[in-house]
């Protein structure tokens, strides 16, 4: 009976013991934030710190709202100096370059001069400077250093990263912040395969880089040149030689099949043949390929990390298209994309109907500057190309026009062409609607696919095997081979509406890596390197 009175009482003082040593602690930890704490609230309300610049005024009232809701309470620091917390934000600062950024773009130097401080003021100044250069680093992992519209108008997406308060709450929530930051980053393996193809390729660099292949007569299969050696030691440090595959001076065997491997890996004609071109290839700095790498990081952080469970992606670098669905490839093909001075633009849309002997309305840009002037020399032109003139609601005869009358601001018609082997959109096209007016057709021009390069559309994109693609997107509305078929047979119009809208991602990318661990490069057809790289050279940071 006694041990059933006392020992309810000890637990009840071990309980009061257990709330004054919390309340303690606690009463400890504000009194370590005090001293920093005033301080901010101070530079706060008296306008004397920010953490951004004149056109950042809407974060820099979300941040110092946020630090007001929490009694200006310190998030990085106490009073006796840097948290643990703080000490692993600028930890994870230097590993930026992981991601290809730069850590001195994150106030690094800023930071460490102020570690060490005992001084509030101080104190308070690197807690409000390491709430920036978190959100800074946090959002261009998040979405990208650059808004990809602001310096080209051909890129339509608008990456959105989350707001300041949000990341700042993410923060203090966090256990570690280094898991945090981390998953900001784009969450998916392709942007995983590029970070590590990184740190590769840095390392090749830090050891003095790849051998190069000096410049002679191209080498052909069977040819005995002393530059075979060399060759052999620059496919085996690049990884498309294994070690003792090949020995002595003549071109044949297993480097032949190395170069063909490496012409693969960079768009180019897989002939073995060892070029011009194929040895400038081989010959770029592995400097070069790193900023490559680090260009096309940043274009991967402008995209989703998920595009949806079944979707086509093309790549106009590659003039490359695939059908992905959960995550696996179901079917690729090549395409043929916009020439330099037509480039298609990237933008995401949805495909919404499919469309089988179409007609070809001509667009007015080819119709009043390209074939106009055929009709001004024969009214007949283009009669054999099943091209009819329009005007209102009917047919024209083209021989009663005059046709040099009209010109670019002056020209009424439409010319439209019928269906048929050769319609210049083959037999079938694949519509997702946009401002553009881009979409994927087939073609007669079959040979175009055989090329390695395959810029010579006027922006909409040219598909190889459209009756392959076809049956893939149909396939789960009861659609097979025979009805495809059937359906290119025809001479009518069909138009075929999708049961579920197909996300359609046309991108952008000079190389990526793939799920073997290869490298691939691509040759900048738009010449959209540039114009980034300076982007983001003009996107460096500068205290203020």
């Amino acid at each position: 009976m006694l041990a059933n009175r006392v020992i309810p009482k000890l637990c009840y003082a071990l309980a009061l013991t257990f709330v004054a040593m919390a309340l303690q602690i606690q009463h400890a930890s504000a009194a370590n934030n005090e001293a920093v704490g005033a301080a901010m609230r101070a530079m706060i309300e008296g306008g004397q710190s920010t953490i951004g610049t004149d056109d950042e005024d809407g974060r820099l009232i979300d941040v110092f709202i946020y630090y007001e809701n929490r009694s200006f309470k310190p998030i990085w620091v106490r009073d006796t100096g840097p948290k643990t917390k703080g000490k692993k934000l600028l930890e994870f600062i230097g590993r930026a370059p992981e991601h290809g950024l730069v850590s001195s773009d994150y106030w690094q130097d800023e930071i460490n001069s102020r570690i060490g401080a005992s001084d509030p003021k101080v104190l308070a100044e690197l807690d409000l400077l390491m709430s920036r250069a978190f959100i800074d680093l946090a959002q261009d992992l998040n979405a990208g250093r650059v808004e990809p519209s602001s310096f080209n108008r051909e890129l339509h997406i608008y990456p959105q990263s989350l707001g300041a308060a949000t990341l700042l709450n993410g923060a203090e929530a966090a256990d570690d912040i280094i898991p945090y930051m981390e998953s900001l980053a784009p969450q998916s393996a392709r942007y995983a395969r590029l970070r590590a193809k990184l740190a590769e390729y840095r390392g090749v660099a830090a050891a003095g880089g790849w051998t190069n292949v000096p410049e002679g007569e191209v080498l052909k299969p069977g040819m005995d040149d002393p530059r075979v050696a060399i060759l052999r030691t620059r496919l085996m440090e690049m990884g498309d030689l294994p070690e003792g595959a090949h020995e002595g001076t003549v071109y044949e065997g297993h480097i032949i099949k190395a170069v063909q491997w490496f012409q693969y890996r960079h768009g180019l004609a897989k002939d073995g043949v060892v070029g011009p071109a194929t040895l400038a290839a081989i010959n770029t700095p592995v400097g070069d390929r790193i900023v490559s790498l680090e260009l096309n990081m940043e274009r991967r952080r402008w995209l989703p990390a998920d595009f949806g469970e079944f979707y086509v992606f093309v790549n106009l670098a590659d003039q490359f298209l695939k059908v992905v669905q959960n995550g696996k490839t179901i079917h690729t093909a090549l395409v043929v994309v916009g020439k330099p001075f037509f480039r298609t633009p990237v933008f995401t849309k949805e495909m919404k109907y499919i469309v089988f002997n179409p007609y070809w309305n001509v667009p007015r840009s080819i119709a009043v500057n390209e074939l106009l002037p055929d009709l001004i020399d024969n009214p007949g032109a283009l009669q054999h190309q099943n091209i009819r003139v329009l005007s209102g609601g009917g047919e024209v005869n083209p021989y009663t026009v005059n046709w040099s009358s009209y010109g670019r601001n002056n020209f009424p018609f439409r010319l439209r062409q019928d269906p048929g082997p050769s319609n210049a959109l083959g037999r079938v096209k694949f519509m997702f609607p946009n401002e553009f007016n881009i979409y994927i057709h087939d073609t007669p021009a079959k040979s175009l696919f055989s090329r390695p390069t395959r810029a010579f559309s006027h922006g909409c994109i040219r598909v190889q095997n459209p009756d392959q693609l076809a049956e893939v997107l149909l396939s789960g509305q009861g659609w097979d081979r025979s009805r495809i078929d059937a359906s290119f047979a025809q001479v009518e119009k069909l138009v075929v509406g999708l049961q579920e809208p197909i996300p359609v991602h046309i991108t952008y990318l000079t190389s990526f890596v793939n799920k073997d661990m290869s490298a691939h490069f691509r040759a900048d057809v738009y010449g959209r390197d540039v114009p980034l790289s300076e982007a983001l050279a003009a996107s460096r940071r500068v205290l203020n």
